[in-house]
């Protein structure tokens, strides 16, 4: 499966069955994991077999069934956490996709409380928010989307690598599908712009990711990627 592939066919997922992850697939992500920390300075973990942060109310609430491993995101607290924590957050979840297993991004509906009893939250550092992992009962459905030109600005013709990025940003996951980030091309750049509300520069930081594998290219950033 190409990354390309994994986009288009990842979709959220809540309910899982009861198959554990082989330590092969574990050691593969966990591999992903090691290079998303070490090239983004962040601290993401890898939790498995750790059912209780997905086991009250909460999880209940948000719909969500026989979760017992999730990834952490972590990192020291800066301006810039939520969107990096957002960029390569994606990349360890289409990575996943890729091994087989399926995902959902989740901010409010698992025990904050539980689950930080089983990770390691270094002073100066947060938890931003949880990914959910396994094998799902289903592969999810696809989100309504807006359209290329609503996230898509640009004063001229649009070039084929723009428009791929776009569209490749738009199967990003959002919070509450509201995909509120715009991106704007300037001569040969593009600045990204989050939007307004909670988790948007989360959904910025996933949806440039999504962009860079689709225009295929990573120097594009007007100033920097974050």
């Amino acid at each position: 499966m190409t990354i390309l592939e994994a986009i288009n066919q990842r979709h959220s997922v809540r309910n899982y069955k009861s198959k554990k992850i082989s330590n092969e697939i574990i050691s593969d992500l966990q591999k992903e994991i090691d290079a998303c920390n070490k090239e983004g300075h962040l601290h993401i973990q890898l939790i498995t077999n750790e059912p209780t942060a997905f086991d009250g109310r909460m999880a209940h609430y948000g719909k969500f069934s026989g979760v017992q491993n999730y990834i952490a995101l972590v990192g020291k607290k800066s301006a810039n956490l939520e969107e990096k924590c957002g960029y390569y957050g994606e990349r360890i979840v289409l990575k996943a996709q890729m091994l087989g297993l399926n995902t959902c991004w989740v901010a409010l509906t698992f025990s904050k409380n539980k689950a930080k009893k089983n990770i390691q939250i270094s002073d100066g550092e947060k938890l931003t928010l949880v990914i959910s992992l396994g094998y799902g009962t289903t592969q999810g459905v696809a989100h309504k989307s807006k359209t290329a030109d609503a996230v898509g600005k640009a004063s001229g013709k649009k070039p084929d690598w723009f428009n791929s990025g776009i569209k490749a940003a738009l199967l990003a996951p959002t919070a509450m599908n509201q995909q509120k980030f715009v991106f704007t091309l300037d001569g040969n750049k593009v600045t990204g712009r989050p939007g307004n509300g909670f988790y948007t520069k989360i959904d910025l930081g996933i949806a440039k990711y999504h962009f860079e594998q689709g225009a295929g290219r990573k120097d594009i950033w007007k100033n920097s990627r974050f």
